[in-house]
């Protein structure tokens, strides 16, 4: 009774809130049912028959898990998740609310959730994922996490609960920490990158540094090799190699490719597919705001969401040459902008527009690095015009760089309410 009650009023509240802004609704119908059946989601995700598999880590869980659900999709699994970045427990709530019968019952066989570190070490406590991904350690704001030895600790005590398989990356020391701290029972796999293709990125994959004794590399079993651009070559051990095309520049996309393509195999056992995988990543467009490139206003533009230091780091490394012009947006979802600080922007050449909330504070640390700015415009939706009034470039694309509230707000602002309606 408690569950049917609960998905009704959730139902309803997300009905109320569309009808007054479309898009919206999402958030407060999910805290809403959480508070009136507050088991309602282990409850939910215990009805899987083939269990939960979470991936998860400081950056790239949106575009590893998209990558994981399309491959195992291609397979014939009918595959159950939650909305890029509705990573958190109340969002998970919301997916409920939105996708399940009235009692609580999700569609599919398996349920395949990207979750933030803390909220996915609370949630395991209640229900043991049957597969764990994790894929590194990143230094973040500070009033997220404060010291990445609080990372480590709770994706240790998400992967130590995981009852089949858990996929970890080699080529971040902090992960052979943490599993020497929290170890377990699960069939433990890692994923890496050749020493060539990991030397082409300046900062490397921008991982938390370590201070203390780490063991040496684990073997791989998957492998990114040959990276140039947005091609490289996956090896598996024991299979084989495919060459994949990413959807996004950089590093660290191709890892999110080798953890999924790992992870996927874990998964799947011998019904696992190499060349079917292959030409499911060859096909997939990125995950919205993640270097997805659109049109708005009759124009090309390119957003780039920017996280914790190293997301920031590793995005502005990989621009796509020099862009002409750029907008550059950091909202509320930013409370302490020292983070910001510890970022190198040489690879800025100016900024037109600095908006959101901390635009003062942003305009500040650009100007410090010699970055030239046209304009400083808190007001978002003022800034949107000065931005897409600005000509048609003359070469390449309107780039936009935001952090995750100037995101929403700019895409709501814009019109793109879903995050399923990208192209490649």
């Amino acid at each position: 009774m408690r569950t049917l009650l609960a998905l009704a009023v959730g139902r309803v509240l997300r009905v109320l809130i569309r009808l007054v802004r479309k898009g919206g609704g999402s958030a407060l119908p999910g805290l809403v049912v959480s508070k009136i059946d507050a088991g309602l989601l282990a409850k939910s995700l215990r009805k899987f028959a083939s269990g939960l598999v979470v991936v998860t880590g400081s950056a790239g869980k949106s575009t590893t898990t998209k990558m994981l659900v399309a491959i195992v999709r291609a397979h014939g699994i009918k595959v159950f998740t939650n909305p890029s970045t509705a990573n958190i427990l109340q969002g998970f709530f919301s997916a409920i609310v939105e996708q399940s019968s009235l009692t609580g019952r999700l569609p599919g066989e398996v349920a395949i959730l990207e979750m933030d570190e803390a909220h996915a070490a609370e949630l395991t406590k209640h229900v043991a994922p049957r597969q764990v991904t994790i894929l590194n350690v990143m230094e973040d704001q500070l009033d997220r996490f404060v010291d990445p030895a609080l990372v480590r600790n709770d994706l240790g005590l998400v992967g130590s609960r995981a009852t089949n398989a858990l996929i970890l990356n080699a080529d971040d020391p902090n992960l052979r920490i943490m599993l020497a701290g929290y170890p377990t029972e699960a069939k433990v796999s890692w994923f890496g990158v050749d020493a060539v293709s990991l030397a082409s990125e300046r900062f490397g994959l921008a991982t938390a540094p370590v201070y203390q004794e780490v063991g040496p590399r684990p073997t791989v079993v998957a492998e990114v090799r040959n990276l140039a651009g947005k091609t490289f070559d996956a090896e598996l051990q024991e299979v084989g190699m495919q060459p994949l095309l990413l959807p996004n520049r950089g590093l660290h996309f191709a890892v999110d490719a080798i953890a999924a393509i790992q992870s996927a195999r874990e998964f799947l056992g011998p019904e696992f597919d190499f060349e079917l995988a292959a030409e499911t990543l060859n096909n997939l467009p990125p995950v919205f705001a993640r270097g997805e490139i659109t049109e708005v206003r009759g124009q090309k533009v390119e957003f780039i969401l920017v996280q914790n230091p190293g997301s920031m780091q590793l995005n502005i490394d990989n621009l796509e040459g020099d862009p002409e012009q750029i907008l550059f947006a950091i909202g509320r979802d930013v409370h302490d902008p020292s983070w910001m600080w510890t970022v190198d922007y040489s690879n800025l050449s100016h900024v037109d527009v600095v908006t959101g909330l901390q635009a003062d504070q942003a305009a500040l640390l650009l100007k410090y690095h010699d970055v030239p700015i046209g304009s400083v415009i808190q007001e978002l939706d003022q800034a949107i015009e000065t931005f897409f009034n600005l000509p048609t470039p003359a070469r390449g694309h309107k780039t936009v760089i935001f952090s995750a509230d100037a995101m929403r707000r700019m895409r709501r602002e814009l019109g793109f309410w879903s995050p399923e309606e990208v192209g490649r």
